[in-house]
């Protein structure tokens, strides 16, 4: 009976959930003592009808999971379980080269690896499919003028495509850490109780060679009997970094929902979904709120994933428990999350009128900016002509009358400009400065990278 949510399906597609599901990780686990046995008949060490035996019968057709529990419970030691399952279904000319000269560790990393190989191409073909969907919400919404928020407050002027296109290109820099960091930490490790790979003899090195380019692996660098874990703490951050992005994303979705700005909505069902138990009218962001909330969780994994690096010596045990969560989590959170952003995207609603109720709600006062920078270009120091639009914007917001009233009232502006010049320093589609630019630039490279993986 499941206990966690994530053993429920709640969480994650089927398709990744496969990956970290107790069947699939037994036959990676055979996959490399498959491996191994080939390695060895390929250098003389074993005959190649024994290999080709090992190779047939480590399978999960033969070596049956509860075989394997059913085993473990009596001798506590679960890939030990297993290589006396696989030895039990193999013929005793066979059974006995069987995890030769290894150490559970090299089948454990190494299986563990044929993992994130897996999950990772599934993680990045979720980022390229944000990222995609990304581009044409940003061309579509290239103009659509909203108003800048920093500290919560009202300034100056950008377009939706602006802002999208942050997202976007924050995306893209995902993609390019997650094929550097693969580079680094897919590796499998094939070199016995210590890494000297004493027990597999003077062909040591050869045996890891060819048994990990069969699993379509690379070795790891210099390991101990495991491979080092600043390389998983390097997946799982990498992972964590690109939920804490998604995270931002759904924040400001979340914010730009609320009923008193309304300038954004993530898609919601009119025919059957529920928005409160308790107010029919409510459409609550409830997909944009699961991402944050995983989010926090996917953090929370970090501390013990940094704790995993330093183990006492060669190694031992402290890190073995909790990765049995920690992998598996990291992957079936992020897909879920990656997920539910391009549903949220792909259906975003967008309130461009509301954006234009919002931009007018100040008066003016968002581009209080501008006004300082059309005094100085009238000959007014910068400093100076700060100091006094402060006054007139603060006069307007306690005296409650229109910024250019205020600015009309100060004689020391209405000297040097005009109304209907104030007027035209006040309109917001005039101070967008570079952002078209900025947007296609950014589209130009995000295409180019695209197109070139």
């Amino acid at each position: 009976m499941p206990i966690l949510p994530i053993d429920t399906g709640r969480y994650g597609t089927s398709e990744m959930r496969r990956i970290f599901e107790e069947e699939s990780r037994l036959q990676k686990i055979l996959d490399v003592e498959a491996a191994v046995a080939y390695a060895h008949a390929q250098v003389g060490n074993v005959p190649k009808e024994v290999a080709e035996e090992i190779i047939e019968k480590a399978n999960i057709q033969y070596v049956k999971l509860e075989k394997c529990k059913e085993i473990d419970k009596k001798i506590n030691h679960d890939l030990m379980a297993i290589v006396k399952a696989l030895t039990e279904v193999c013929s005793p000319s066979a059974s006995r080269w069987i995890h030769f000269g290894l150490t559970s560790a090299d089948v454990e990393d190494t299986a563990y690896a044929l993992q994130f190989k897996e999950a990772l191409k599934i993680i990045r073909l979720r980022l390229i499919d944000l990222e995609r969907i990304l581009i044409g919400r940003v061309e579509k919404y290239h103009n659509t003028l909203m108003v800048g928020r920093t500290h919560g407050q009202h300034v100056n002027v950008i377009t939706l495509g602006l802002k999208l296109a942050v997202w976007m290109r924050e995306v893209s820099r995902h993609l390019r850490r997650l094929d550097q960091m693969e580079d680094r930490v897919v590796t499998g490790k094939i070199m016995g109780v210590i890494g000297t790979g004493s027990g597999l003899g003077k062909n040591a090195i050869e045996i890891q060679n060819i048994a990990l380019k069969k699993l379509g692996l690379k070795s790891a660098d210099m390991v101990t009997q495991v491979i080092q874990r600043d390389l998983h703490a390097e997946l799982v951050s990498t992972l964590v970094l690109i939920g804490s992005s998604l995270d931002k994303f759904a924040l400001e979705i979340r914010n730009l929902q609320r009923t008193e700005i309304m300038e954004l909505m993530e898609p919601f069902k009119k025919d059957r979904q529920v928005g409160s138990s308790a107010m029919p009218a409510k459409r609550n962001p409830v997909k944009s709120e699961r991402i944050c909330s995983l989010a926090k969780l996917m953090r929370g994994l970090l501390i013990p994933v940094y704790e995993n690096i330093a183990l006492w010596h060669e190694r031992d045990l402290t890190n073995s428990a909790n990765e049995r969560f920690i992998f598996s989590m990291s992957f079936i959170l992020l897909d879920d999350m990656i997920n539910s952003m391009n549903k949220i995207l792909a259906g975003l609603v967008v309130f461009p009128d509301n954006m234009k109720r919002n931009l007018a709600l100040t008066g003016g006062l968002n581009l209080s900016e501008n006004i300082v920078k059309a005094l100085v270009e009238k000959g007014m120091g910068r400093q100076e002509a700060h100091e006094i639009v402060r006054n007139c914007s603060m006069k307007s917001i306690t005296k409650k009358i229109q910024f250019t009233t205020a600015l009309m009232e100060e004689e020391n502006i209405s000297k040097l400009i005009s109304q209907n010049e104030i007027e035209q320093v006040l309109d917001n589609s005039k101070y967008l400065g570079v952002t078209s630019k900025l947007i296609k630039n950014a589209l130009a490279t995000t295409k180019f990278e695209l197109e070139s993986n």
